[in-house]
C-alpha cells in the first residue's frame, strides 16, 4: 500500500499501477529529469513535496499558478539566526573562528569538498589544535568506518570534523555551532543553505564562515554568496 524509497522508485522497472499519491521529501535533491518522470507516471497523480530549501523552479511554478505552495514561517522555539560571513581563505581567520567555538565546548564542521586533500586539511588543523580531536569523513569510505566516525561526532568524541558535502542533510547535532565551508563559490544556493543548516540546531548562536579564493568570482557565484550572507 505504501512504498518508501529513494530515487530508485522512479526506475523503469518499478511499476505501481494504482499509484495515487507521491510524497517527496528533500525536494531539492530531485532534478528536472526526476520531476518530468513523475509527471509521466500518471496524469491524475497527486504530488506533495517538502523542502527546507528555496528552489527557484518550484517558487516560479507557484507564482504563475501551476503549483500551490504553503510556507512555514515560524522558526523553532529558541532558534537564532546563523551569523554568516564571506571571507578570503586565511588560516589565521580559520584559527580564530575555531578557537572561539572550541573554547566554549562546541564542535566544528570544516567542509573541504575534495577527497584527496581531506587528510591534509585534517592534519593541518590537528597541528594547530593539538588538544582537539580532529577526523575526516567522505562518501567513498567503507560504511563501517564512516558510521563509527559519524557516531563519534554525535557523541562528542570528535571536536572538529573535516568533511565533504556528505553532511549536507540529515545530521542534527546541537553542540555543533560553527561550519566553515572552503571554496564556497563552487556550491549552489540550495547546497549552501542545506550545509549551513547543520549548525544552529540548539539555543546557541551559530556561525557560518564561507571561504573564497583571492581572485575575481563569476557573477552568479558572487550573487549566490551575497544572498546566503544576507538571508540568515
Amino acid at each position: 500500500d505504501i512504498l518508501v524509497g529513494t530515487h530508485r522508485v522512479l526506475s523503469e522497472d518499478v511499476v505501481l499501477p494504482s499509484l495515487a499519491l507521491f510524497i517527496i521529501d528533500e525536494e531539492h535533491r530531485f532534478g528536472v529529469k526526476h520531476k518530468e518522470k513523475i509527471r509521466t507516471i500518471r496524469s491524475m497523480l497527486d504530488v506533495f513535496t517538502l523542502s527546507a530549501t528555496p528552489i527557484p523552479r518550484t517558487l516560479q511554478h507557484s507564482m504563475v499558478g501551476i503549483r500551490d505552495i504553503s510556507k512555514i514561517q515560524t522558526p523553532p522555539i529558541a532558534r537564532k539566526p546563523i551569523e554568516t560571513s564571506v571571507e578570503y581563505f586565511n588560516w589565521s581567520t580559520i584559527k580564530q573562528k575555531i578557537e572561539q567555538e572550541t573554547a566554549r565546548g562546541g564542535q566544528v564542521y570544516f567542509v573541504q569538498n575534495d577527497i584527496p586533500t581531506l587528510s591534509y586539511v585534517a592534519k593541518k588543523i590537528s597541528g594547530v589544535f593539538p588538544s582537539c580531536s580532529v577526523d575526516f569523513i567522505h562518501g567513498q569510505m567503507p560504511s563501517r568506518d564512516l558510521e563509527e566516525r559519524v557516531l563519534s561526532f554525535f557523541n562528542g568524541g570528535i571536536d572538529i570534523l573535516v568533511c565533504t558535502t556528505i553532511i549536507e542533510s540529515g545530521l542534527d547535532i546541537t553542540n555543533a555551532n560553527l561550519i566553515i565551508i572552503n571554496n564556497a563559490q563552487n556550491f549552489g544556493l540550495s547546497q549552501l543553505y542545506q550545509m549551513r543548516g547543520r549548525v544552529g540546531r540548539g539555543k546557541r548562536r551559530a556561525s557560518c564562515l564561507l571561504l573564497i579564493p583571492k581572485h575575481k568570482l563569476k557573477t552568479q557565484a558572487y550573487r549566490r554568496l551575497k544572498t546566503i550572507e544576507k538571508h540568515t
